[in-house]
């Protein structure tokens, strides 16, 4: 069945690899971007590949661009659109996680709720939120990213528990990537050393903190994204889909061993 599917934060990584695939699938793709220059080079990949997407500016922050949903009749949404954050919760500027709340959770479920109403009118939809197994793991310098990441996966599925309750067939799922090869991880692991100064408390450390996180995401990340861009095609394709859909799924289980011997 042919869907019409927005989705955010559509200019690279996750969000443009699941736009053209659900497009290649026969879908009528809206993908959006987070500034006008991305929805430019959008528009020319598909020129350049030949692939038809709607490609407009949506700054999910940005009220005035939220009501550009309103007209629209979505079937599925699928919520990808987020910022990286990293430092310790002990010195990093509560400004700057206050940001990362506003546009991964609360711009995110502003979005939805305008979203929503066509859905629950028509009694059919699915939302996606775009987590991440970050949200199911602390862990340390990553927590200002991570913390909106456990909020949102906890917001998905309430929300699922209650378009349950409410009975108008509109569906939530979760899709959780792991550590991708995309930019975006090595991107946010940098942002603390644009603050952190000699009266760090980890200032001393600031070279060995670098060097250990190259060397995580080096051995970690998947390659591409294709693992975690054929889970995004599932959920949106499915009439049910799962609670949470996970991918690389090695490193879902990672986190599920860990969390079950305690971490």
């Amino acid at each position: 069945m042919r869907k019409t599917i927005l989705i955010t934060g559509a200019g690279s990584g996750i969000g443009l690899d699941s736009a053209f695939a659900l497009a290649a699938r026969g879908h009528q793709v809206i993908a959006t971007t987070f500034n006008e220059a991305q929805a430019e080079a959008l528009r020319q990949q598909c020129a350049s590949r030949q692939q038809a997407l709607q490609v407009f500016k949506l700054d999910i922050t940005d009220p005035a661009d939220r009501e550009l949903l309103r007209p629209l009749v979505i079937d599925v949404l699928i919520n990808n659109a987020a910022i990286g954050e990293s430092g310790s919760l002990a010195e990093v500027p509560v400004e700057r996680i206050r940001q990362a709340f506003e546009v991964n959770l609360f711009a995110t479920l502003e979005l939805t709720q305008l979203a929503l109403r066509g859905m629950i009118e028509r009694q059919r939809g699915t939302v996606l939120f775009v987590s991440s197994i970050a949200g199911r793991l602390p862990m340390p310098f990553l927590m200002p990213y991570g913390m909106t990441k456990f909020a949102l996966s906890a917001a998905g599925a309430a929300l699922r528990a209650e378009m349950d309750l409410l009975g108008k067939n509109v569906q939530v799922a979760l899709i959780e990537p792991g550590a991708i090869h995309t930019g975006f991880n090595q991107a946010m692991t940098g942002r603390k050393f644009e603050w952190m100064a000699a009266g760090s408390y980890f200032s001393g450390m600031a070279a060995q903190i670098k060097a250990r996180e190259a060397r995580t995401f080096a051995w970690l990340e998947a390659r591409d994204t294709r693992a975690i861009v054929a889970q995004m095609v599932k959920a949106a394709e499915a009439s049910r889909p799962r609670l949470r859909y996970v991918a690389p799924w090695a490193q879902g289980l990672m986190v599920r061993l860990a969390r079950i011997f305690g971490a």
